[in-house]
């Protein structure tokens, strides 16, 4: 019998370079801002609360705001309790969102150009996806805040 056991992972671009991969049951919401900022917002408003946004790709040109849509997306992700902020979000820079499934023969472990925030990463479909120390962005996330 063979294990087809699959992963179900949020693939997230956030710069032109970085894509994270996330599990999905980390991400509250995507949420489309209808704008014509060419840059995100630092904070947004989401059911009634203020979620600040890390944007990881504003010096590397990757585009955040799609003209044919008026539109920029950020993935609000579940904080976790006791750490200054229920929610943050993350501005979705580029093309790739999707959610996928995972199959070991189509992942392949790197260890090379890996970003010291990412706890691992691995090719998928000629993808580099990293998957984040989401607890670490938190706490940057919950400093700025107390800082502002």
């Amino acid at each position: 019998m063979q294990d087809n056991t699959k992963l179900w992972c949020a693939l997230i671009p956030c710069s032109g370079t970085e894509t994270w991969a996330v599990p999905q049951n980390c991400l509250a919401e995507i949420v489309t801002l209808h704008t014509d900022a060419e840059q995100p917002p630092e904070e947004i408003i989401w059911r009634d609360r203020a979620v600040p946004v890390l944007d990881m790709g504003s010096e590397d040109g990757s585009a955040w705001q799609q003209p044919s849509r008026d539109a920029g997306l950020v993935a609000v992700f579940l904080g976790l309790k006791g750490e200054g902020c229920e929610y943050w979000g993350v501005a979705i820079r580029g093309q790739g969102l999707k959610v996928a499934p995972l199959v070991a023969e189509e992942v392949e472990e790197v260890t090379e150009g890996v970003q010291d925030y990412a706890t691992a990463a691995f090719m998928f479909n000629g993808v580099l996806c990293q998957v984040p120390d989401l607890d670490s962005f938190q706490k940057k996330v919950a400093v700025k805040q107390m800082v502002a």
